[in-house]
C-alpha cells in the first residue's frame, strides 16, 4: 500500500473516532432544554363563548302578511312612538275587494228593512227575514276580516325608541314574518352570549366578564353576567347568557364579541407553562445539570397557564416543554428561551 493511501486511510479512522467521541459526550450532555422559575401572579377560571351585541330594550318588526312595499315611512335613527306607522305594504288589491264586501254588506242592510216591512205588512215571511239578517251579519263579519288585513299591510313600532335598523327597499315583495325594523334604546347595550351546558353550572349573575372584539383588537373590555335564560336549548346544547355592558363601552349594535366569563380567581398563585406539566408530574432541573420527575397537585387550570397549590417549591427550576425521551437522573443542556 503506498504511502498516500495509507495517509487517506489514517484520516478517515481519525474522522471515525472523533465523530464517535462527539457522539458519546453529546450523548452524556444530554438533550437541550428550557428552564425556569414558575411565577406569582393571578390564576383565572374562565368559562369561554361567544356573543352578540344587541340593545337592552328592543323588538324585532315584521308584517304578518306577505306582499310588495309601497312605502318606507320611519328612517334609520329616527326616534319613534309606538303604534307609529314604519311601512305599508301595497293595499289596492285589498281595497278593491274590500269595496265589493261593503256593497254587499249594503245590499244585505237594506233587505232586512224591506224584509221587516214586508213582514209588518203581512206580505213577508219570517223566514226570509231571518235569512236576510244571517246574510247581513256575515257581510258584517267579512268587511271587518278585510279592514282588518289593510290594517295588516301597515307595520307600525311596537314601543318607543329609535330605528336601529331597516331593511327592504320601495317595491321589494317581502314575506310574512320577514324582519323589516329593529326598534329600540341605542343605549344601554348588552352581549347575548350561548354558554355550553356543561359549563352553565359555574356561571353566576354578578361575575366579572372579560370581553374581546374584533374592531377593537389587543384591547380587552369588561362587563358583568346579568341574567341567564332558566331553559336551555336541546338542539345547540346551550344556555343564554345575557351581559351587561358599562355606559361608556365602545362596541357597537350587532358586534359579534368573545367573552370569558370569570368564575374562580386566586391572586398570587403559583403559576406554570400548560406545558410543562405532564401525566401531573413536572421535570426540575438540579445544580448538576440532572433533571428528575416530580409529582404536582393543580389548581385552576387554563389554556396557557396551570395553577400549582402542592408538591413544588417557588425557586425551583422546572422545564418548560420537556422531551417525551427523558428520564430521571439524566443529565441535559439548558439552553435559552425562543
Amino acid at each position: 500500500m503506498s504511502s498516500h493511501r495509507r495517509t487517506v486511510l489514517f484520516a478517515v479512522i481519525l474522522l471515525g473516532a472523533a465523530g464517535a467521541a462527539l457522539a458519546y459526550f453529546g450523548g452524556m450532555q444530554g438533550p437541550e432544554v428550557v428552564a425556569a422559575k414558575p411565577i406569582r401572579g393571578p390564576a383565572v377560571q374562565a368559562v369561554y363563548a361567544t356573543g352578540v351585541v344587541e340593545a337592552e330594550t328592543w323588538a324585532k318588526v315584521a308584517p304578518v302578511v306577505a306582499g310588495r312595499i309601497a312605502g318606507l315611512l320611519a328612517d334609520e335613527g329616527q326616534e319613534v312612538r309606538q303604534g307609529q306607522a314604519l311601512l305599508r305594504l301595497d293595499d289596492r288589491e285589498a281595497r278593491a275587494h274590500l269595496a265589493e264586501l261593503e256593497a254587499k254588506e249594503h245590499y244585505w242592510r237594506a233587505e232586512v228593512g224591506r224584509q221587516e216591512l214586508g213582514l209588518s205588512r203581512g206580505f213577508a215571511s219570517h223566514e226570509a227575514r231571518e235569512k236576510a239578517e244571517s246574510e247581513y251579519r256575515q257581510a258584517q263579519y267579512t268587511v271587518a276580516a278585510q279592514q282588518q288585513r289593510i290594517s295588516d299591510l301597515t307595520i307600525t313600532a311596537p314601543i318607543d325608541g329609535m330605528v336601529l335598523r331597516r331593511d327592504g327597499e320601495v317595491g321589494e315583495a317581502v314575506d310574512k314574518n320577514q324582519v323589516l325594523f329593529w326598534v329600540g334604546q341605542p343605549r344601554p347595550l348588552r352581549i347575548t352570549a350561548d354558554v355550553d351546558e356543561e359549563d352553565i353550572p359555574l356561571v353566576r349573575p354578578g361575575q366579572r366578564v372579560l370581553v374581546k372584539a374584533d374592531a377593537f383588537p389587543g384591547r380587552v373590555l369588561e362587563g358583568a353576567v346579568s341574567s341567564i335564560t332558566p331553559k336551555g336549548d336541546s338542539l345547540t346544547k346551550s344556555f343564554r347568557v345575557r351581559i351587561g355592558l358599562p355606559a361608556d363601552t365602545p362596541v357597537q349594535l350587532g358586534m359579534t364579541t368573545e367573552v370569558n366569563i370569570i368564575t374562580r380567581e386566586v391572586p398570587g398563585a403559583l403559576l406554570l407553562p400548560s406545558a410543562a406539566v405532564v401525566d401531573g408530574k413536572v421535570w426540575t432541573l438540579d445544580g448538576e445539570g440532572r433533571v428528575h420527575a416530580q409529582a404536582v397537585a393543580l389548581g385552576i387550570r387554563g389554556r396557557d397557564r396551570l395553577q400549582v397549590v402542592g408538591g413544588l417549591a417557588d425557586d425551583a427550576m422546572v422545564l418548560s416543554n420537556p422531551p417525551s425521551s427523558l428520564s430521571d437522573g439524566q443529565r441535559v443542556r439548558v439552553g435559552k428561551a425562543p
